[in-house]
């Protein structure tokens, strides 16, 4: 098993809440990290029937079995369990901890904030990243990883990408996405999945999305909702401020694993991947959510816009700081020229002085760390590094 940098968060929020509540995608890790992190904790799975049953026939019982607290995995399959929870842990001495596990985030958020505000801790888990790789002993070329992403499962059990996201987006269409709401056309639905594909990285215009789809607007509004309810894909805002140039209000839409996408695109080998037409898209949307991760398995909310002016000027990533606004540029080049902090340089001008830090990075397809003109150079492989420092 690769160890996952969340543990050690898990580890402290468990000291401090009665319950922890782990979202994320299917597949990311849920399950074996919590059964291995809470291992002195039963073990309850909500997806059995039979569970379920037991459950809905009296859950105070049901609960009374465990006093000292329990694992209970995809519990969203039970909503009201929330709400007996809360008078559970409420009670006068009680020193246990329940941890919930669910894949499907606005359902989890609705349910966990009206019955446990102030009494969970609320943690998302990801698939792998690139340092969890690293230190896991998965040395990847970037064509690789691009291809392959970072679900857990390929390189605990060796399996090819393609079969392992096959069925994970087979899954999502028949299973996952029925328990979310009705999609009546499930054949538009995976167009719009594809098309959704060949747009990570760019800005998110859900008209023209609609039009290719051959749906509406307000239909298209509401997929890309659900496909962030089911941690397929994430939106990045852009970064606002008061100056005179005109900055851009679309955000930018992105997809939570590179191996998805290239399975979406038809990407089936490695080798593909070199010469693709999409492949900055790729590596961007690699490091972005990279980036997200290195927040979000720490335990804390991504402070993270894009900058892009109407002349198309653009950052990719501005992280922003106590000390501070910093700028990011993503690159998929392998060589490192002066031109490719030009956008660092132009947002730097244009943002309001008292807005700006003294860190400005540039994460590229190269192997070598280093500084120029103030700027912090590093490889794909150190974004988590990189986010430590700030």
């Amino acid at each position: 098993m690769i160890n996952r940098r969340i543990a050690s968060v898990l580890a402290e929020v468990r000291t401090q809440y009665p319950v922890i509540t782990l979202t994320g995608p299917r597949q990311s890790g849920k399950t074996t990290i919590c059964r291995s992190q809470f291992d002195d904790l039963p073990y309850v799975n909500f997806e059995r029937p039979d569970t379920r049953q037991r459950y809905s026939a009296d859950p105070r019982s049901f609960l009374a079995e465990y006093p000292e607290g329990a694992v209970f995995d995809e519990f969203q399959r039970e909503p009201s369990l929330t709400s007996y929870l809360q008078s559970l842990v409420d009670e006068p001495g009680f020193d246990g901890t329940f941890v919930l596990t669910g894949s499907t985030n606005l359902l989890v958020r609705d349910t966990v904030h009206q019955s446990l505000a102030g009494r969970t801790a609320i943690m998302e888990l990801l698939p792998l990243s690139q340092s969890e790789l690293v230190k896991g002993g998965f040395h990847l070329s970037t064509n690789e990883l691009l291809y392959g992403g970072g679900y857990p499962r390929i390189y605990d059990r060796s399996i090819e990408p393609t079969r392992v996201i096959s069925d994970y987006v087979a899954t999502y269409v028949e299973r996952d996405l029925r328990g979310l709401t009705m999609v009546r056309d499930l054949t538009k639905f995976q167009t719009f999945l594809g098309l959704c594909a060949g747009r990570t990285g760019q800005l998110l215009n859900l008209e023209q999305l609609g039009n290719e789809a051959g749906i509406s607007q307000p239909t298209a509004r509401e997929w890309i909702s659900l496909l962030e309810a089911s941690y397929i894909v994430f939106r990045v805002p852009p970064w606002h401020a008061n100056i005179s140039k005109r900055l851009v209000k679309r955000p930018k839409l992105y997809f939570y694993d590179t191996g998805v996408v290239s399975f979406l695109l038809g990407i089936n080998d490695p080798g593909h991947v070199y010469n693709h037409p999409l492949r900055g898209a790729l590596f961007e949307t690699l490091v972005v959510s990279d980036i997200l991760k290195a927040f979000l398995h720490r335990g804390k909310r991504p402070p993270i816009s894009f900058y892009r002016d109407a002349k198309g000027n653009e950052v990719n990533v501005v992280i922003t700081t106590g000390r501070g606004d910093v700028p990011i540029e993503i690159k998929s080049s392998s060589t490192f020229s002066y031109d490719l902090t030009k956008g660092i340089d132009r947002f730097r001008a244009a943002a309001p002085p008292e807005r700006l830090s003294d860190r400005n990075g540039l994460i590229y397809d190269g192997d070598d760390s280093f500084t120029t003109k103030d700027v912090q150079v590093i490889p794909r492989e150190r974004v988590d590094a990189l986010i430590e420092e700030i």
